[in-house]
């Protein structure tokens, strides 16, 4: 088995190539975020109550709008939360077939690609001043895939937010794999 940086690790069999991609090491900014998500929900949950205390109409469409916006962003860090808690990404090719999951706690669709249909691999460049990709690959969004391929016309993407290096050796790995079949 090898092992790239903290989170990656690839077993090569003969014939299987199987990769596993963990969101993250780094548990001082898991409890940051899990301070964050609780702090966020205790707010919208203070606002939610104070809903049938506002004498006037304007108020209470108000409260209805933030709680529209907070319901949203609730979602999305506590989306963001538990894949970073409980989940993980596994690529595994054999047998002519490229498998890929998001794995969430033991649970998640297998997506299988003939690899046949499958086209080149390529690196997904990140631009160092583009707000997008800065925010991609910040450690409190879920997303900021490295690699893509299209396979019957449809791109898919995989390997959220890992470095420039660990893009180019995951890379590197996958296309000798699928070249030498």
């Amino acid at each position: 088995m090898k092992v790239i940086g903290d989170r990656i690790s690839i077993l090569k069999k003969e014939n299987l190539l199987s990769i596993v991609i963990l969101p993250t090491t780094d548990k001082k900014k898991l409890g940051l975020m899990f301070l964050w998500l609780m702090a966020w929900s205790v707010c919208g949950i203070i606002v939610m109550a104070n809903y049938f205390r506002m004498p006037d109409q304007n108020s209470k469409i108000f409260i209805i709008i933030y709680l529209s916006f907070w319901a949203y962003f609730e979602f999305n860090i506590l989306r963001a939360f538990i894949w970073k808690k409980f989940g993980k990404e596994k690529l595994w090719i054999t047998d002519g077939l490229l498998r890929y999951q998001r794995e969430v706690n033991k649970k998640g669709k297998i997506r299988e690609f003939n690899l046949d249909l499958v086209e080149k691999f390529k690196l997904i460049d990140l631009s160092k001043t583009s707000l997008a990709d800065s925010i991609n690959q910040s450690f409190w969004v879920k997303g900021g895939e490295r690699l893509e391929f299209i396979s019957l016309g449809k791109t898919h993407r995989l390997a959220m937010q890992v470095s420039d290096e660990e893009a180019r050796l995951l890379f590197n790995e996958i296309t000798r794999f699928i070249d030498s079949k």
